[in-house]
């Protein structure tokens, strides 16, 4: 890990298009200002970790429901299987 000293004011880059500047520091407090282009997506650590974990919740359940689901036969009615034969033979 980088760990760097910032006064307000101050800033630093991440990358070419990244920066982030120390706002203010109030006790232990530190407001920061990110500036980055709208297509990277900026996230709080512990709300990208709640995102993160209730994504995986999902996958799983998904994954249990899918696995727990028997697979359902399709019923055609009577008079559909001749018109799929014919449409066969063509």
């Amino acid at each position: 890990m980088l760990v760097l000293s910032r006064k307000p004011g101050e800033a630093l880059r991440v990358g070419e298009d990244v920066e982030i500047t120390v706002v203010e520091v109030k006790g232990d407090m530190v407001r920061l200002g990110i500036q980055a282009p709208r297509e990277v997506q900026v996230w709080r650590k512990e709300l990208w970790e709640a995102i993160v974990e209730e994504n995986r919740k999902a996958a799983e359940e998904a994954s249990a429901t899918a696995a727990t689901v028997p697979e359902i036969p399709i019923i055609l009615p009577k008079t559909a299987v001749p018109d799929l034969l014919a449409r066969k033979k063509k």
